[in-house]
């Protein structure tokens, strides 16, 4: 009682997996938590940003080139912050117009895709391209298995931390152009997720059903519950 519905789901996929694993093993006859039942959907509304807030929040970064691709890299392909953090120079298919998304940086190191769906390809737009290219000229790790976005105190072994970078530059960097973001909201890179989808479907009127592969997800109901919301 009083968990959020996230909690409450895991924890019912825990026990009932535990419970199927004892049906097996002889140690239990039933899976008494297969009729319990928990929240279809979550109740947390995104901070959405408008495009506009969006440029300004890069023109905010513009300084820094790293920082300034990483983010819109983010705002304009909705890819995940891990799907972000784990591409190196060789998934950056220049000719083809798109990003090779095949893993995540999960733990420290490379991960499956969070789903199937989610191992695909992201478009490439020219603006995108053309500050990723400015960034690969001055980069000093541009080799084809050299991470795109490094930490450069790491010497590039590992890609930057996406929680240290929303503290220290993507909220300040929101707060300071006039989003609202209350002390322990949550705001990062999901915002960008949730806000370009948000547009493409509210705004632009796009098919959510072309938004659900723009965001590669197995289902189109999560595309409709999480990913849009009134503005």
């Amino acid at each position: 009682k009083g968990l959020a519905w996230p909690t409450v789901a895991k924890i019912r996929s825990i026990m009932s997996r535990t419970y199927v694993i004892g049906i097996v093993h002889e140690k239990v006859t039933k899976n008494p938590v297969e009729r319990v039942e928990t929240p279809s959907k979550s109740n947390y509304k995104a901070i959405l940003l408008i495009p506009a807030q969006t440029l300004a929040v890069l023109g905010h970064l513009g300084n820094n080139l790293l920082h300034f691709t990483l983010v819109l890299m983010c705002a304009a392909t909705a890819l995940r912050a891990s799907e972000i953090l784990a591409l190196r120079w060789d998934d950056i298919l220049w000719d083809e117009g798109r990003v090779r998304i095949s893993k995540r940086w999960a733990k420290g190191e490379d991960g499956d895709p969070k789903t199937p769906a989610s191992d695909a390809y992201a478009p490439l737009h020219p603006v995108l391209g053309e500050s990723l290219r400015d960034w690969y000229r001055q980069t000093p790790y541009s080799k084809a298995q050299d991470f795109v976005f490094p930490s450069l105190k790491r010497d590039g072994k590992v890609p930057l931390s996406a929680s240290i970078f929303v503290a220290d530059y993507l909220r300040p960097a929101a707060r300071a152009v006039g989003v609202l973001v209350a002390d322990g909201a949550r705001f990062g890179f999901h915002n960008l997720r949730h806000s370009l989808s948000n547009w493409l479907i509210n705004k632009r009127k796009e098919s959510p059903k072309t938004v659900q592969g723009l965001l590669r997800h197995a289902k189109f109901q999560t595309v409709m519950d999480l990913y849009t919301q009134s503005d």
